[in-house]
């Protein structure tokens, strides 16, 4: 029977760290210096800001492992919602979370035809194309990201050590590939420490600037949190995740300052400084609109292309198989809770994977390329609201339950965490001019939706 078989421990402590840095590390790190973060904090702002919101992640992270030790099955903050405050908070919660974890898997997939576009000569631009939102959809793109999705979705129903050893070579792939870039800037007469000048955004304030970067932390850090959704597939202790967790926010943190110093260190012939060459973005095309990319051509000729477009590479499909993994473990768990159909809940009989899960999330990812990647970032952009719902609401739980135990410590980080999770919430929902950091209208419109759908989903399921 199904429900006898149970989920395979098979992740060492190496593989759960992959799977947390291959989810923080996407696409957008190799493209938000330029469109984010120099045009925001310029690149002191950012290494000061990446470093405040690394401290406060890794926080919110003792939060995770206090609970995970607590409860180490599948689920992550959905469970810990539930047990600490009932099913409804828990549903609200996962309602969230589950399309921010699940938004990123065709994000991801999308960012493949972004590598053809922009590294490889628009080879995929073949076959009928239309716009949506004045973004050119184009045949050869659609089919070059639903066969990705269909790919590693096979490869994800295959079994937890196979897509954790493949998901650690991915990792280490993308680490090679930025550490020769980061070599090549050291001794390249082509980047200057002169050219970080200046240090801050021209047209922001400096606290302005930083504080916006910091705003980012949920989207640009969310993937140390699906460490919890595989907690029933470790071959290790609980307390270990701690290291891990850190280890990972770390790590992507360095990796985001690292592309950013980089890009600021290399400006292209033509251009004064940084700033000057970023305030032009809009008006470039090709490889000089896209910054890293510039950087890394600059410094290793096609051979920098070569080892940035690897890293690139690796990080997109990283992305795919961590958040496959993720999202299926929380729809999982959420099936045998009864909150989602017995169908979501049931495991491969031979490889021990939640199948019917990984399934659901390729077909619903796999509608996503045919709207471009426009209105795709509308959801996107909704969804971060997710990780930080799921912040708080696993903050609050830790805090509850030390509060019981007399842990104080936990009691302390888990007050600050509940208030970082609302507080990061309110800076997505709330315009204020100065950050611009809140949500665009598109995307309020998709959260809308999505909060009337889960009220009418809510409603039904209670009924039944």
């Amino acid at each position: 029977m199904s429900e006898e078989i149970k989920l395979d421990r098979k992740l060492s402590p190496i593989n759960v760290w992959s799977l947390a840095l291959g989810c923080i590390i996407g696409w957008g790190a190799f493209v938000m210096p330029g469109n984010t973060f120099l045009a925001k904090a310029g690149p002191l702002g950012t290494a000061i800001a990446l470093s405040v919101a690394a401290v406060i992640m890794i926080i919110i992270a003792f939060n995770y492992n206090y609970m995970i030790n607590q409860y180490p099955i599948s689920g992550g903050e959905f469970t810990y919602t539930r047990m600490a405050f009932g099913q409804n908070h828990a549903f609200v919660c996962s309602w969230f979370l589950g399309l921010s974890y699940l938004a990123i898997v065709p994000l991801n997939a999308t960012a493949l035809a972004l590598i053809g576009r922009n590294l490889l000569n628009n080879v995929f631009q073949f076959g009928f194309h239309y716009e949506v939102a004045g973004y050119q959809i184009y045949l050869g793109e659609i089919v070059l990201a639903v066969t990705a999705l269909i790919v590693f979705a096979l490869l994800s129903v295959r079994g937890v050590k196979f897509t954790g050893v493949f998901q650690t070579m991915l990792v280490f792939a993308l680490v090679i590939g930025i550490l020769i870039i980061t070599c090549a800037a050291a001794v390249s007469e082509h980047a200057s420490i002169e050219n970080l000048k200046p240090l801050f955004s021209p047209s922001e304030s400096p606290v302005s600037g930083v504080i916006a970067v910091i705003a980012v932390a949920p989207w640009a850090f969310v993937g140390f949190d699906t460490i919890p959704q595989a907690a029933e597939e470790f071959k290790f202790s609980p307390r270990k995740t701690k290291l891990i967790m850190t280890a990972s926010i770390l790590f992507g943190a360095l990796v985001y300052m690292i592309l950013n110093t980089i890009t600021a260190m290399v400006v292209p012939a033509g251009y004064a400084s940084w700033s000057d060459y970023i305030e032009a973005l809009p008006h470039l095309s090709g490889l000089l609109s896209l910054p890293t990319f510039n950087a890394a051509h600059e410094l290793l000729g096609t051979a920098g292309l070569v080892f940035l477009g690897v890293a690139v590479l690796a990080a997109i499909l990283s992305g795919i198989i961590g958040f496959y993994m993720a999202t299926s473990r929380l729809l999982y768990s959420m099936a045998k809770e009864n909150v989602l159909p017995a169908w979501f809940g049931k495991l491969h009989a031979q490889y021990k994977t939640p199948s019917n899960a990984i399934l659901f999330v390729m077909l619903v990812s796999a509608i996503a390329p045919f709207f471009g990647r426009t209105a795709l970032n509308w959801i996107v952009d909704m969804s971060s609201i997710g990780a930080a719902i799921g912040y708080a609401y696993t903050s609050a739980a830790a805090m509850k339950f030390a509060w019981q135990e007399k842990r104080w410590t936990i009691v302390c980080t888990g007050a600050f965490g509940t208030v970082m999770g609302i507080l990061f919430a309110a800076l997505l929902l709330i315009p204020i001019p100065m950050l611009n950091c809140s949500l665009s209208k598109e995307s309020y419109i998709c959260l809308i939706v999505w909060v009337l759908m889960g009220i009418v989903f809510y409603f039904q399921k209670r009924k039944s």
